[in-house]
């Protein structure tokens, strides 16, 4: 992949044989099962911590430590880090490769068996800057996105095409549920696409470092019942692709036909058209329609 200056892209014609031996020298390979491609260009991963806009006195949570070399970069940057590493065959290595930062802490774990809150309970508010293994991403997103308390930004790697789900809008290819769930929570950018030659083992595909901006209050923050409506509304709006919304509508909610249209047309939509051709505002529309439903409490 090139870019337009003609310049080879950020990684690209790093000596692989000198990334390996890294590996080797640790002791470590890569595990397959856990996803792990690490990146060992370190200005690389400076201009990618340099692109999170992310300010010295902050709190970083690190997901997924890998050889530690953007915990380095992090560590040299901000207030405190907290770095969470699965692989418990690194993490005697990473506990001495580490150790000369006090500011960074090495926890042992699994992410998505974590409560974030309590992981972050003596740091909260913070960032998140992670190069996470690929399939992870849907579930690990939707996990921060719904941690609510705390999180300021997420900053991640992930394969390209996820990228361009993750930010993008109706009409857009990829737009799904996880598109519009986080329009829902957060911003959403590509800061910098990553050629898969940046990353040893060397993937299969591209890579882009995304940021996801939390918005400081959702529209449905301090009313839990119009929120878990919108949450069932996002749902079926994707349930069915190939099915207009009103058809998953009267499944979802039990409703009949003629309601089911006369609900739609209330708030300004065709129904004939599909659910995923909504934007966020039309969600909203449909979820604040509280004559259609028994009233929202909260």
């Amino acid at each position: 992949m090139g870019n337009k200056n003609g310049r080879a892209p950020s990684g690209a014609g790093k000596n692989t044989k000198n990334r390996s031996r890294a590996l080797t020298e640790a002791g470590k390979t890569a595990k397959k099962s856990l996803g792990q491609n690490y990146i060992f260009d370190t200005v690389l991963l400076e201009e990618l911590a340099e692109s999170t806009g992310i300010g010295p006195d902050a709190n970083v949570l690190e997901i997924g430590t890998g050889m530690g070399t953007l915990t380095e970069v992090l560590a040299r940057r901000f207030q405190k880090v907290r770095t969470v590493e699965i692989d418990s065959a690194l993490v005697p290595v990473l506990r001495v490769s580490l150790e000369k930062y006090p500011n960074v802490d090495l926890v042992e774990g699994d992410i998505l068996r974590m409560d974030l809150e309590e992981l972050t309970a003596d740091m909260s508010p913070f960032h998140v800057v992670a190069n996470i293994p690929y399939y992870l991403t849907t579930e690990l997103t939707e996990k921060l996105l719904f941690c609510r308390r705390g999180v300021l930004s997420v900053n991640m790697m992930v394969q390209k095409e996820a990228a361009e789900r993750i930010c993008a809008s109706p009409g857009e290819k990829g737009y799904c549920l996880l598109s519009l769930q986080r329009a829902y929570f957060a911003d959403a950018e590509i800061l910098k696409e990553v050629d898969r030659t940046a990353f040893d083992p060397v993937p299969n595909v591209d890579s882009a470092f995304v940021r996801l901006k939390m918005k400081e209050k959702t529209r449905y923050l301090d009313l839990p019942e119009t929120e878990k409506r919108w949450m069932k509304i996002a749902a079926a709006a994707f349930a069915m692709r190939r099915k207009t919304f009103l058809n998953n509508a009267v499944q979802a909610f039990g409703m009949g036909r003629e309601q089911a249209a006369a609900w739609l047309s209330s708030c300004g939509i065709d129904p004939s058209r599909r659910g995923e051709t909504f934007t966020l505002e039309e969600t909203y529309r449909l979820a604040e329609a509280d004559e259609y439903f028994a009233p929202a409490r909260g």
